[in-house]
């Protein structure tokens, strides 16, 4: 019976500890470059994607981005826009917050083929 019970509290101790954790979405490293006509300030914008993306890098040479993002907005109305080379816009979010929009973008890049 005391076996059981240290056991079950073992069990126990191991679900809640990683319980709280974030899962990061596995993905090909990617770079984007903030468009020049975004509000939101880059620090804020990179400081979300490298919590909630870690293979996601923000770079200020177009030359070496995969796709440029617009973010643009103010707390509580936060627009963002995927933009592909060539100027064809690929995806669109709005959100409250603006790590959900890093989320959603987040998201959107680490399931495209």
């Amino acid at each position: 019976m005391r076996k059981l019970i240290v056991v079950l509290a073992i069990l126990m101790f191991a679900g809640v500890a990683g319980a709280g954790q974030d899962v990061v979405p596995a993905g090909k490293p990617l770079k984007l470059v903030l468009a020049r006509q975004s509000t939101v300030a880059m620090v804020d914008v990179m400081k979300d994607f490298s919590d909630k993306c870690p293979n996601v890098t923000l770079t200020t040479n177009p030359k070496n981005s995969n796709y440029m993002l617009y973010a643009g907005g103010w707390s509580g109305e936060y627009r963002f826009m995927v933009i592909a080379k060539g100027g064809d816009t690929l995806y669109a979010t709005k959100t409250v917050m603006l790590s959900n929009a890093v989320k959603d973008v987040c998201h959107f890049l680490n399931t495209r083929p």
